[in-house]
């Protein structure tokens, strides 16, 4: 079986309804909070996914049971002190950054010492920004070259409360400490930056005592000890972040219209939303609700004549961190330069994501200046690629491969693209969505060894 994909042609017009995966943030974080609530909680339209599972997997290390069937996923909860630790316990993120430092906040009062992994590219970011403050509670940490997994966490049975402020707008350091603090006597205080607030949404629906006081310039969150936590039904919405890839593949397309249903638009998400605006995208909400907390719609996007280039505030950085990449692509079309600055944070996810950003551009032939931090896009609206490109070696970062495959579905060109498993990750059925959006001749293919 290939672990690539060849793209040989642009797509043509398309008019389509798609859903796409669910939120992967959200999925998460059912799981672990499920896993220590009294009872039986079930979820809808779950991720199923790598990351998810490895959040699944290490729950049932821990003694909790789960159960699967074809419409929804149901966790058996036995409370917040449910946990059955054990001796000599390795638990494997594999690829999540979200489940491996979440986790971490939850582990916080174990008596054994517990061993957390991952794969190639989450051994090599920075696990230290979440084991420093965690270490306040009076856990203690063993990290490889006192940054990177592996790791080894010991817990305290008497954990302090701290003040803490997180500066980096990282949420998954955020949610650890909310967390840890759930298991910490007295009041924990976070100053948080501004960053996704699924968290924080998810513990007012349960009614913890895990109280937000939104500031100018950042949230001041207050955590107390919780003793209880309510089962949690949840019917989990769609990932903005997997449907930012065919929004991007739309407005690129010539005379194309695209509906995706029943998003997550959190107003900590969608930055996107705003930048495809400003570049010129037309862009929608429909049938916009209210969901446990979450803000919900479909979104509806339309093919784009022409793409204006935008010197992108940095305000939008957070809301869309894990859009930029694709958000290039657009920019590599624009009627001028674009310029993204302080994105630094891009090349502590699964891969270099920057330096990747500006890789891709070259081998498309656009210029690019491209530094660790930022990163000038010279557009060309009349682009259309002839040639063959190559892509490999990126560290099975999914966000690279989805990306490289709208690039070769918008632009064209013969587009050779490696590890094609890394969709696993995060959005395993991206290849029969883009299977499904294709031109009138419905017997046309757009992308070889697939399956």
């Amino acid at each position: 079986m290939s672990n690539s994909i060849t793209i040989e042609k642009k797509i043509q017009n398309f008019n389509k309804v798609i859903n796409v995966s669910g939120d992967k943030s959200i999925s998460i974080r059912w799981v672990l909070l499920s896993s220590l609530a009294n009872g039986v909680s079930t979820a809808k339209n779950l991720l199923l996914s790598e990351d998810v599972f490895a959040a699944i997997n290490a729950i049932k290390k821990l003694g909790i049971k789960t159960k699967f069937n074809k419409n929804s996923f149901k966790i058996y909860g036995k409370g917040i002190d449910g946990y059955q630790y054990k001796k000599n316990l390795t638990l494997n993120a594999q690829n999540s950054g979200t489940f491996g430092r979440l986790i971490l906040g939850l582990l916080i009062n174990t008596p054994y010492p517990i061993r957390l992994i991952g794969d190639k590219s989450l051994s090599r970011r920075d696990f230290k920004r979440v084991a420093d403050p965690l270490t306040k509670f009076g856990a203690k940490f063993y990290l490889k070259n006192n940054k990177n997994l592996p790791l080894k966490i010991f817990g305290s049975k008497k954990l302090r409360p701290i003040s803490f402020t997180e500066k980096k707008g990282s949420a998954q350091v955020k949610s650890s400490l909310i967390f840890a603090g759930m298991r910490a006597e007295n009041n924990t205080i976070i100053k948080a930056k501004k960053s996704r607030n699924h968290t924080e949404l998810m513990c007012k629906y349960l009614n913890l005592p895990v109280k937000v006081n939104i500031k100018k310039n950042y949230d001041e969150i207050l955590v107390n000890k919780v003793k209880k936590i309510h089962k949690i039904n949840y019917n989990i919405p769609s990932d903005i972040s997997s449907g930012a890839f065919f929004m991007v593949l739309t407005a690129l397309s010539e005379n194309s219209k695209l509906v995706i249903k029943n998003v997550n638009i959190n107003p900590s998400r969608i930055g996107i939303i705003t930048i495809l605006k400003k570049m010129g995208v037309k862009i929608i909400f429909q049938n916009k609700k209210s969901y446990k907390g979450e803000k919900i719609a479909d979104i509806k996007i339309k093919s784009s004549k022409s793409i204006k280039p935008i010197n992108c505030p940095v305000k939008l950085n957070s809301s869309a961190i894990d859009e930029f990449l694709v958000i290039f692509l657009l920019a590599a079309k624009a009627d001028g330069v674009s310029s993204f600055k302080n994105l630094g944070e891009l090349n502590k996810k699964e891969s270099p994501r920057l330096l990747w950003g500006g890789k891709i551009l070259d081998k498309m032939g656009i210029k690019n200046i491209t530094t660790k931090n930022s990163i000038k896009i010279f557009g060309n609206p009349k682009l259309k690629i002839n040639k063959k490109i190559i892509i490999r070696n990126f560290l099975k970062d999914h966000r690279v491969f989805m990306t490289c495959v709208i690039a070769g579905l918008s632009f064209g060109g013969h587009w050779k693209i490696f590890s094609k498993e890394s969709i696993k990750t995060s959005f395993p059925n991206f290849l029969k969505i883009i299977d499904e959006i294709k031109n009138n001749d419905q017997k046309k293919k757009y992308i070889k060894n697939k399956y």
